[in-house]
């Protein structure tokens, strides 16, 4: 009798989470991002992506990439290389390199950005800077150790979102990493609010909210990157609605 009523509240106890998750999972809507703009403000643009860096910093942005990275840097050489794409200021390779050069490896870190100013910026805080197209990577196949992205897939849809994917996959050697925001309207309410005492600008708050729309649920993120190379990785449910995955190239 005991062990029945175990199995039967664990059962229970799961469809209450899973309920709750979906209750609390908004349908993902694409709308309009201020920084996709090709037409706003450089200064805007510089004053939107510091907001960013210190929501990264202090909402789990920052930790869910690293969290990816430290995963996987026991695959790599001692001396490695690592390529951002949609690096904005450079923060989240700044910080890796740190992390990675108190576990023994030496990492070259690479900035890429489609916007100048982004990729000018991003010098002070990175060894070398790009701008060029997220969907036509300026490098060679198989020729960087690790290349990630974080908080960049949800700002592309459907093929697009496939092409950068299978870019990524054609550029890296050892590992791809890709962070994005887990979806949740906890998430976007807490962003709204939180910008008011963090004195973000109006574009950070607006954006932020829209971008927590875009974002993934752990299954939508594996089928993403299914659709874009045919295969399925785990994807991982991280703290602060976050939510990251990475996988071994495939070598053609």
């Amino acid at each position: 009798m005991g062990r029945r009523y175990s199995i039967t509240a664990a059962v229970t106890r799961s469809w209450s989470i899973d309920t709750l998750r979906d209750i609390l999972t908004p349908p993902r809507k694409r709308g309009f991002e201020f920084l996709d703009s090709p037409d706003i403000d450089p200064k805007i643009v510089r004053r939107s992506l510091a907001d960013v860096a210190r929501a990264n910093a202090l909402f789990g942005g920052m930790n869910a990439a690293l969290d990816e990275l430290m995963d996987v840097l026991s695959q790599v050489p001692r001396d490695a290389t690592l390529l951002d794409v949609g690096t904005g200021l450079g923060d989240i390779p700044c910080r890796a390199r740190e992390e990675a050069r108190r576990s023994g490896i030496e990492l070259t870190t690479i900035g890429l950005d489609s916007a100048l100013e982004l990729a000018a910026a991003s010098q002070c805080s990175i060894d070398f800077a790009v701008c060029a197209d997220a969907l036509r990577l300026p490098f060679a196949d198989n020729s960087i150790d690790i290349v990630m992205c974080s908080q960049v897939l949800h700002h592309f849809a459907g093929r697009q979102a496939s092409e950068l994917l299978r870019e990524m996959d054609r550029v890296a050697r050892v590992r791809v990493i890709v962070s994005d925001i887990r979806r949740s309207w906890i998430a976007a309410a807490g962003l709204w609010l939180v910008s008011f005492p963090l004195r973000f600008h109006a574009v950070s708050r607006h954006d932020g909210v829209v971008s927590v729309l875009r974002g993934f649920t752990p299954t939508e993120l594996a089928d993403t990157v299914y659709e874009a190379i045919a295969r399925r990785p785990v994807a991982h449910r991280r703290r602060v609605f976050r939510v990251t995955t990475s996988w071994a190239p495939v070598h053609r």
